[in-house]
């Protein structure tokens, strides 16, 4: 099992013996799709799975993901992040500022707080979010990972299912994903030059590089 990080946002019961970790994008078509599969698969498994969830904005591409991302975090600062999170999915055709307000609103929190510069605060938690998924050789979104372990198929139902039984099973073994600490106290902005050299350390995998059912970094 892969314990999640303090500052992870977890779906499930929080003592599940199976972990999905995933890395996604708010304007990835695939992340959308793959978001009722996951939480399906949470929610059908009678405890024993739970969906950590974290950011890798590829914002040279998207270029509503980043502040979408933010205002996810903002939004579990109020205590609404998954559904925050599942209303940017189904409405990702519209992300900018004055529709994440509108959608903060909806959910019955301060919208304010969810753009522009209360939102930058959490920059640091999306910035290590996309470091931690660059250490594991991230490469597109969404990537998932079951227990340590990069799963490298499509998000599908019976095919996650069956491979949370073998890792239940602790046929799979485990791996670390590892997240590189930023430093205590280091406040940094988002920067396209920090995004840029961040990607030319990023490994080439042409595994990952299936335009069918990700978005590639």
């Amino acid at each position: 099992m892969t314990a999640p990080d303090v500052a992870d946002h977890v779906l499930g019961d929080a003592d599940a013996t199976v972990t999905l970790l995933e890395y996604g994008d708010y304007e990835c078509p695939y992340c959308a799709a793959a978001a009722p599969v996951l939480r399906q698969v949470v929610e059908d498994s009678g405890g024993q799975v739970r969906l950590v969830f974290r950011n890798f904005p590829i914002a040279d591409r998207h270029p509503f993901a980043l502040t979408a991302a933010l205002a996810a975090e903002a939004a579990g600062a109020q205590g609404a992040f998954w559904a925050m999170h599942e209303l940017l999915f189904a409405r990702q055709d519209r992300l900018d500022d004055a529709a994440l307000r509108a959608y903060a609103e909806e959910l019955g929190i301060d919208g304010s707080r969810v753009v522009g510069e209360p939102a930058q605060v959490f920059g640091d938690k999306v910035e290590a979010d996309f470091a931690a998924g660059l250490a594991a050789g991230v490469g597109g979104t969404p990537t998932v990972f079951i227990d340590g372990q990069l799963w490298t198929g499509r998000v599908e139902t019976g095919a996650l299912r069956r491979a949370i039984m073998s890792s239940a099973a602790g046929m799979n073994g485990s791996a670390a994903d590892g997240r590189r600490d930023p430093g205590p106290g280091r406040q940094r902005r988002w920067s396209l030059g920090h995004r840029r050299a961040q990607r030319e350390a990023l490994p080439e995998d042409p595994e990952q590089d299936d335009p069918g059912d990700r978005c590639n970094y």
